[in-house]
């Protein structure tokens, strides 16, 4: 399996590890062509507004679209989960629109109110997942074919 990890900012260096110590042959990508032979797309965290334009600047939009269309997997984390969603809160940045979710920019409030909190993922066996929540975004809505991964105790989805 090859996946590409959207390395135009962020977190993308660590993603790039972690898929390495799964043995999956992990890629970064900056440009269109680099998508080819892709098997997924992980779209990381950092900033989502540097993240839009840059994925304007560079051409990402449409291929990284295309690649939804044709049914290949496309994950986001933090600014890569505002990225994939279908509404976002604010006008910018401007969203992929792949998954039908509504998110809220920052929704878990500043950087003084980060926390961190152990997770069960559906699906993904009994190891509790550690969550790290620093100016996180929160889903306001869940589309129906859109299945939730992960709630923080009160019920909140945090991973779609």
């Amino acid at each position: 399996m090859k996946v590409g990890v959207l390395a135009l900012q962020g977190d993308f260096a660590e993603h790039i590890a972690v898929l390495k110590r799964l043995g999956v042959e992990g890629h970064e990508i900056r440009l269109p062509e680099h998508l080819e032979g892709v098997d997924g797309l992980i779209i990381p965290g950092g900033e989502s507004t540097t993240l839009s334009r840059l994925m304007s600047i560079y051409s990402m939009r449409e291929p990284i679209e295309q690649m939804a269309r044709q049914g290949k997997v496309i994950w986001g984390t933090c600014a890569g989960m505002i990225m994939v969603a279908m509404e976002i809160t604010e006008e910018d940045p401007v969203p992929l629109k792949i998954m039908d979710i509504g998110v809220l920019r920052n929704g878990f409030g500043r950087q003084v109110d980060s926390f961190e909190q152990d997770l069960e993922l559906v699906d993904l066996g009994p190891t509790p997942f550690h969550g790290v929540f620093i100016r996180a975004p929160v889903i306001t809505r869940v589309g129906r074919e859109v299945k939730v991964m992960a709630t923080l105790p009160d019920g909140q989805a945090v991973a779609v």
